[in-house]
Parts: C-alpha cells; sequence; structure tokens
C-alpha cells in the first residue's frame, strides 16, 4: 500500500443514461439500455444509425454563455461535470474558486481519445465553402483535448498540473491513474480527473463502419450492445464525461470529507502485438490487472467485482475474459463481471472516467450492475457477467479495465471505504 491513501471525495457522470450521478445509476439499477437512432446528424445512408448519444444535455444549467460560446461539446461536458462535482465537493470558496493555499496543490487531468473532432469537420466546410477568412477565432481553442482540462482548471483555479492524456479507449483510466500516482508521489493533494469525449460524427461514424467495428443492429438499437453474447455484431459509440475528485487521504480526513471509496491500485502495460486487435490470450490485460493487483498488494481472491472493458466486439470480449481466468485461476467463476457498456455504449476516451465512477457507486451500494442482452453467452465467454439483472453482491475490492487500441491496456482497482 502507497504511504500515501488516494480517496474519492466526489463524482460525476454524464452519459446516455442521463446527466448526473442519480440518473445514471437508476438506469444502471434497473438495467436500461440508452441506445437510440442517431440525432447529431442525419445517418440514413450509413451502415451504422444508432448511437448512445446524451439526451436533454443544456449546459445552461452548470455553464455562463461565455463558457458555451465557442466550446466543443466535449469541452462542455468536462465543464458541466466537474461543475456539477466541484460544487458539492466543500472546497470552493465564495466566488467559486479553490482557497489560494490549495490551488497550487489542485491538478486536472483528463483523458480525451479524439478532441472536438465535430468542431474539425465543421471548420473543414466552412474553410471549403465560405473561405479561410470565415473560419472562427475559436477554432483550435475548442478543438485540441488539453482545452477540457484547462477550461476545468480556469473555471476553479486550479494552478497544479493540467494535461490530457490520449491512448484511445484506455485515455480516461490512464488520466484516472495518473492522477493517482500524483497524489501517491505528493505532488497534488486534490485532482479533478477522469474521461470526456463526443464525437457521435459523420467522420467518426463513416470510419469505424470501414473498419467493420460498429453495430449495424439499426432496428433494434437498445440491443445493440450486447457484450460476451454470441451474437454481437460490434460496439456501439456512446459520449460523455466521468470525472473522479481524488485527495490525499489525510487532507479530505482533517477537511472532514465525505469519503465513497479508496484507489489502491494502478496497471498498465501495452500488447506491442497489434495497431487494432488484442494480443492472444489477453496476454496485456492479463499484465495490467497483475500490476494493479500488486501495486495494492492485494490477492486476486480478494476482487469481488469487475467493471469488464467488455465493448462488445468478438475478438475483445474473449481475449479479456482468457486474461481475468489467467489472472484470477480458480477465483475468477466467483467474480461478478459487468459490462456497463452494454447500456451506456463506449464512451471512447471517457470510458475509463465513466466506468471508474460506475465502479464507485457500485462499491459503494454493494450492488453489482447488469450486463444487458446477454441472451445466449458465447462459450468462450463463460464467466458470471450479471445477464439482465444488477445483483446485490458484498465486495470489498474491485477491478475497472480499459483497453485501446494500438494495445493500451489499463486496470484501476478501488476499495470499499468503511470510515
Amino acid at each position: 500500500m502507497p504511504a500515501r491513501r488516494v480517496v474519492i471525495t466526489g463524482s460525476s457522470v454524464i452519459s446516455a443514461l442521463g446527466c448526473g450521478n442519480d440518473l445514471n445509476w437508476k438506469g444502471l439499477s434497473e438495467g436500461r439500455s440508452g441506445v437510440r437512432k442517431i440525432t447529431h446528424f442525419d445517418a440514413s445512408g450509413y451502415k451504422t444509425q444508432i448511437a448512445a448519444e446524451v439526451p436533454d444535455f443544456d449546459p445552461s444549467r452548470w455553464l455562463s454563455s461565455k463558457e458555451t460560446r465557442g466550446t466543443d461539446l466535449f469541452i462542455q461536458y468536462a465543464l458541466a461535470s466537474a461543475t456539477e462535482m466541484m460544487q458539492a465537493s466543500g472546497l470552493l470558496n465564495s466566488e467559486s474558486k479553490l482557497s489560494e493555499e490549495l490551488a497550487d496543490q489542485a491538478a486536472v487531468i483528463l483523458g480525451c481519445g479524439l478532441g472536438g473532432l465535430p468542431f474539425i469537420e465543421e471548420g473543414k466546410l466552412t474553410v471549403v465553402e465560405k473561405g479561410p477568412s470565415r473560419l472562427s477565432p475559436f477554432f483550435i481553442p475548442s478543438v485540441i483535448s488539453n482545452l477540457a482540462p484547462g477550461q476545468v482548471g480556469l473555471k476553479f483555479g486550479c494552478r497544479g498540473s493540467n494535461y490530457a492524456i490520449a491512448s484511445a479507449c484506455a485515455s480516461g483510466a490512464h488520466a484516472v491513474g495518473e492522477a493517482y500516482r500524483a497524489i501517491v508521489f505528493g505532488t497534488a493533494k486534490v485532482v479533478i480527473t477522469g474521461g470526456v469525449e463526443s464525437t457521435i460524427t459523420p467522420l467518426a461514424i463513416a470510419g469505424f463502419n470501414s473498419m467493420r467495428a460498429l453495430s449495424t443492429r439499426n432496428e433494434e438499437p437498445t440491443k445493440a450492445s450486447r457484450p460476451f453474447d454470441l451474437n454481437r455484431d460490434g460496439f456501439v459509440v456512446g459520449e460523455g464525461a466521468g470525472l473522479l475528485l481524488l485527495e490525499d487521504y489525510e487532507f479530505a480526513l482533517k477537511r472532514g470529507a465525505r469519503i465513497l471509496a479508496e484507489l489502491v491500485g494502478y496497471g498498465s502495460s501495452c500488447d506491442a502485438h497489434h495497431i487494432t486487435a488484442p494480443a492472444p490470450e489477453g496476454a496485456g490485460a492479463a499484465r495490467a490487472m497483475a500490476l494493479a493487483l500488486k501495486d495494492a498488494q492485494v490477492n486476486p481472491d480478494q476482487v469481488g467485482a469487475i467493471n469488464a472493458h467488455g465493448t462488445s466486439t468478438g475478438l475483445g470480449d474473449i481475449a479479456e475474459t482468457q486474461a481475468i481466468k489467467k489472472i484470477f485461476g480458480s477465483a475468477a467463476k466467483g467474480i461478478k463481471v459487468s459490462s456497463t457498456k452494454s447500456m451506456v455504449g463506449h464512451t471512447l476516451g471517457a470510458a475509463g472516467g465513466v466506468e471508474a465512477v460506475y465502479t464507485v457507486m457500485a462499491l459503494e451500494k454493494q450492488i453489482v450492475p447488469p450486463t444487458i442482452n446477454l441472451d445466449e453467452p458465447d462459450p468462450e465467454c463463460d464467466l458470471d457477467f450479471v445477464p439482465h439483472h444488477a445483483q446485490d453482491h458484498a465486495h470489498e475490492y474491485a477491478l475497472s479495465n480499459s483497453f485501446g487500441f494500438g494495445g493500451t491496456n489499463v486496470s484501476l482497482l478501488f476499495k470499499r471505504f468503511k470510515g
């Protein structure tokens, strides 16, 4: 166990299940799908016409018109989620800023896979159709990934480290892991961290379609994301934000913060195998999980639940199953393995943050979310994937896995906090 303990004192999530923790937990516990027909653009001519869009997002609930003007949606999601979380944190003064004493020790580290792709597509059309002089001066600050943490740091006066991590679908998890290390190593007392993404765009859907990566179950959107099911046909693109507030345990204790859970282990690895396909038998994923357990000095048989990467892809689901069995051995059959992507789709760079929030919620409530649409389990995916319905489940430790193109793997280990 590291000398400096790292605790979670706040969280906020925006996803296809709604804006805010309560709506998300309600949707998860009910096993409700947020997948629907795409409305962000006319997808009628695309092979895939469905996605897990955020419903009813009104940035004016959290942000001023100045903050939303000229900002891509991924930045708005980051700001909205951070605002909700920080307003409940007890860390802000009357001007909604951190104190001068804390500001230099407050960092913002967020993951984002693709940045402002909607603005990039719109900007290209503007230049081609109307000329370069008509491009918005907000274009560059709206598309670069680090403006999500940059805008959050500006809003709350965080003067510590501030950067974005881009590691495809592991971006959010890498961000949480590096935030954890910042506190362990003593370079920060407080870190706003997690992942954000909004890339349900013509170019993204066309690109994933050209890879044959997406589900084309257009007539049954709510049944399209089906991790570990024999009849899965690809993943469903999602969007949103999942943020955590990490603090040094002693600092949180001294200020009387409500502690939701503890982050005790972080492991990352690379397959060094293929740009998109997982390593044989999930070797890289297994190394990431083993490193997280080693970091926390926790034995495999102590882990009770895993929020799987579980994307609903043929190779990925099998590789993750194999990796879990390799690390946990005979104990693997007793672990509850959920894929919350079955309900909110694959939020890409945001996934590690969104799923970390869900893992913390499950630990606190001692309930594991279901994997919906698991009607006919793939014989090669033979673990307890919590089919269809949430389950009460007493567990002390839970892993959250995130894997990405390029062979990048992250595993985060959370511990239930009992006071």
